[in-house]
């Protein structure tokens, strides 16, 4: 039996955070505002080949949509006290696809992880990892054009968010 091949890079990653003066709750309800649910009715209308609808309906979207959270407040509470922490998937189905395509590996991060939290003091923060170093990895002029451009709108909106 061959063993799988196994590659291994090490890539230089920029991580932002935004700190908020205002309350975990106050920044929660302003980022769903401003960044609503995407319809799952999308993915539905894509597996099932119906794709020239799913596309007009992509291209009515806001530039971005939560793809989905995770309560990773909650998960603490498993070993010790619970805090205030939501880790969002932010991005567009169509920003992904623009860049998925010319290199799949680009799915890797897409949507954009996002870290709503409090600390023990109270600080509340957004963080996340910025597109155009994650996928400047791929050495894509193509995705790298995509990426400064989620880049400005995802800080847009999580600096707005904050404020």
């Amino acid at each position: 039996m061959s063993q799988p091949d196994y590659l291994s890079e090490t890539i230089s990653v920029e991580h932002v955070t935004i700190r908020s003066h205002h309350s975990f709750a106050s920044v929660k309800a302003k980022l769903e505002r401003l960044v609503s649910r995407i319809d799952d009715g999308i993915f539905t209308l894509l597996r099932y080949g119906e794709t020239a609808r799913a596309l007009k309906e992509l291209e009515a979207l806001p530039t971005l949509s939560v793809f989905g959270f995770r309560d990773h407040g909650a998960l603490l509470g498993i070993i010790g006290p619970r805090r205030h922490a939501i880790q969002y998937d932010i991005g567009n189905p169509l920003t992904a696809s623009k860049m998925t395509r010319h290199k799949i590996a680009a799915g890797l991060y897409a949507p954009i992880r996002v870290l709503l939290s409090e600390d023990a003091d109270g600080a509340v923060s957004i963080e996340y990892d910025r597109p155009v170093s994650t996928f400047g990895q791929f050495n894509s002029p193509d995705i790298d054009t995509v990426a400064q451009q989620l880049d400005k709108d995802l800080r847009a909106v999580l600096e707005q968010a904050a404020s």
